[in-house]
C-alpha cells in the first residue's frame, strides 16, 4: 500500500481501498524501514544468499574484464565443447 502521492495501486481492491482513506483522511502511518547491518539476519549464510539473489549474475564483459587470457580460453573450449556434443 502506498502513501502520500506515491504510485497508486494496481490491485482494484487495493485501489478502492486507498481511495477510501484517502477521501476520509485515514492514510496509515508511514513504517519506518530498518538500515544497514540491522536488516542482516542472524544466519549470514542465508542473508549473503539473498544479496546474490538480488544482484544477478556478473555481466558476460564485466566478467571477461575480470578473467586472464588462460581463463577466457579455457571457458571459450569448454563452451565450444558443450555446444557441438549437444545430441540433436
Amino acid at each position: 500500500m502506498t502513501t502520500g502521492k506515491g504510485k497508486r495501486p494496481r490491485d482494484p481492491n487495493q485501489l478502492a481501498k486507498w481511495i477510501v482513506d484517502r477521501s476520509t483522511s485515514e492514510t496509515p502511518e508511514p513504517e519506518s524501514k530498518p538500515t544497514g547491518a540491522t536488516l542482516a539476519p542472524p544466519d549470514l549464510s542465508a542473508y549473503m544468499a539473498a544479496i546474490g539473489r538480488k544482484g544477478g549474475q556478473i555481466g558476460g564483459k564485466r566478467r571477461l574484464k575480470t578473467m586472464t587470457r588462460d581463463q577466457r580460453r579455457k571457458v571459450a573450449a569448454k563452451a565450444a565443447r558443450t555446444r557441438w556434443h549437444k545430441p540433436k
